[in-house]
């Protein structure tokens, strides 16, 4: 009976250090499991520019079970990821940082489970050493608001760290999406799945590359893309404010012109136009606001440019 293979997928930037220690740490393990399984090791290089590619260049003239695509420019992790899904060849993917934040020694576990029937198994942080306190609470305020306004339930603290049946990538590269978050896609595919959960290690080397900025901005990418909410409750706001100051706006002018109440008079009618006025401005400014994330979004989606464009590759085959 053939050995199955599993691909290790490695998104980087900037990781000249921690990519040795990734690779042996993962060669130790799969030394340990070569009696049952082949691997292969795909580096994706978002646009590093320290001594990455002659590192990556030298594994792979060592190892022909090490293979390369080097991005043109920093395209951003999930894209990266989205490359290495897209070259994989393996029975199953497994993705995995090149920080070490992920605890290479859990693999086994992950291969145990997907060959006891498993087609998605996702790694979930218990508790990640290092992380500061702003990152915690913006973590968890995502998944709170994800999860409440989205149509794709995402496990909270679920990681990148996640293995997927052969079947699971083939679905997951029919997607279009150019503004992605790779675990609320995969998430989204459904699948049968497992959970492992781990204690992220502190980082060996250098820093995180994935500042709060980019965060944001992933957030709300993801947000756009996996729930229409926010869109609708732009139409919610706009007839509870209108119902509510109608109203209110009926029961003033009947209480000055008519009932002729001394609350009612105190207002003057420039001070009735400005409420007016300020109210309409700042519905027509969040609803706008609102309207043009999705906008910008469909912006991305029609243009449609590739995701990511190949500097260099390992790999024979034409990608």
């Amino acid at each position: 009976m053939p050995k199955k293979i599993i691909s290790i997928i490695i998104p980087f930037f900037n990781e000249e250090k921690n990519i040795p220690l990734v690779y042996d740490k993962l060669l130790k393990v799969f030394n340990s499991l070569q009696e049952r399984y082949n691997y292969e090791i795909i580096f994706i290089d978002d646009g590093s520019v320290d001594k990455s590619p002659e590192i990556l260049e030298n594994l792979t003239n060592q190892n022909k079970n090490i293979k390369y695509l080097q991005f043109s420019r920093n395209f951003g992790k999930e894209i990266a990821l989205s490359a290495g899904l897209d070259v994989a060849s393996g029975d199953a993917v497994l993705m995995i940082d090149a920080d070490l934040q992920h605890p290479v020694e859990l693999i086994p576990g992950f291969i145990e489970k997907w060959q006891n029937g498993a087609e998605v198994v996702v790694g979930v942080r218990n508790k990640n050493n290092g992380e500061g306190l702003v990152k915690k609470l913006g973590s968890l305020l995502f998944y709170k608001i994800i999860n409440f306004i989205g149509e794709t339930k995402i496990t909270p603290r679920a990681t990148d760290y996640r293995l997927l049946d052969k079947k699971v990538v083939l679905a997951f590269r029919r997607f279009t999406e150019h503004g992605r978050m790779a675990r609320g896609l995969i998430d989204w595919l459904g699948f049968k799945r497992e959970y492992i959960y781990f204690n992220a290690n502190g980082r060996v080397n250098g820093t995180a590359c994935y500042d709060k900025i980019k965060l944001i901005k992933l957030a709300l990418n993801t947000i756009v893309s996996h729930s229409l909410l926010p869109l609708k409750l732009a139409g919610y706001l706009g007839i509870a404010i209108t119902s509510l100051f109608g109203t209110a706006g009926f029961l003033l002018l009947i209480g000055k012109y008519i009932i002729h109440n001394s609350f009612a008079m105190s207002f003057t009618g420039t001070a009735e136009l400005a409420i007016l006025i300020i109210f309409l401005v700042g519905l027509v400014l969040a609803c706008l606001g609102l309207v043009a994330l999705y906008i910008a979004n469909i912006k991305a989606e029609v243009t449609n440019r590739p995701n990511y464009v190949i500097r260099k590759s390992s790999f024979d085959r034409k990608i």
